[in-house]
């Protein structure tokens, strides 16, 4: 298998256009390609700029879970440090657990943090939105968001064997008018579910009002968890 480490766009393009098969730390793939046998030629964005940026509101595709630092929102730090093992950690790509990943642990951040997605196709880079990328999985060369005024992130215990364990991630947001708005996604087995809702003066007030949309039939265990996020983040924001 050919290896190939584009440092710029259009080499990263011309890899595409030559069939080159994305992958990001191979955590999720080797064991398929031990079984299944290699593909001729592989690309990495390890050695791509575009890819390895890290900061308040943009991480690249490449960028390694462990390297994910208090840099981003807590939201998206505390998810990418409950993935796995120190070992995957240090292989693991933002990349890979996006779109290729099942459990895709950093969705949940990604959707609350209102994240759009910069994705490369054969001819050019385009946005896309998270829904587009999870649903076809194009190369991703990394993600935007604005900066939340605050987040908060819990991963439940699971059983073991079973489902994955359930995730809950929560931000605040400045609207366009000025107003606080708050937005959640909960991992649920496989399923990612959000919502959003203004922040009311009173959090119960707020955790009623999330009761209407996409997280209002969550299991009683995990509704409770995402009541008690959302009441202490906006505690917190309150007496800040």
């Amino acid at each position: 298998m050919l290896l190939r480490l584009p440092t710029s766009v259009p080499q990263a393009q011309e890899c595409l256009t030559d069939g080159a098969v994305p992958v990001g730390g191979a955590t999720l793939v080797w064991a398929v390609w031990q079984r299944d046998g290699f593909p001729e030629q592989a690309m990495s964005l390890r050695e791509l700029p575009e890819a390895n940026v890290l900061g308040r509101e943009r991480l690249g595709a490449a960028v390694v879970l462990n390297r994910i630092d208090d840099r981003v929102p807590e939201v998206l730090r505390r998810a990418a440090a409950s993935v796995g093992t120190g070992a995957v950690r240090r292989a693991a790509t933002v990349g890979g657990n996006l779109v290729g990943s099942a459990l895709r642990c950093l969705l949940p951040p990604a959707l609350v943090l209102d994240a759009r997605a910069t994705v490369l196709e054969p001819d050019g880079v385009r946005e896309a939105d998270l829904a587009e990328v999870t649903a076809k999985r194009p190369l991703l060369l990394g993600i935007h968001w604005r900066e939340p005024v605050a987040s908060a992130y819990r991963k439940l215990p699971g059983g073991a064997g079973g489902a994955p364990p359930p995730v809950v991630a929560t931000a605040v947001h400045v609207d366009g008018d000025g107003q606080h708005r708050l937005r959640v996604a909960v991992r649920d087995g496989y399923d990612v579910l959000s919502g959003s809702v203004p922040c009311e003066a009173d959090a119960e007030h707020t955790v009623r009002a999330l009761s209407g949309t996409a997280v209002g039939d969550l299991p009683a265990a995990v509704w409770e968890a995402l009541g008690h996020q959302v009441t202490g983040l906006l505690t917190g924001l309150a007496d800040g």
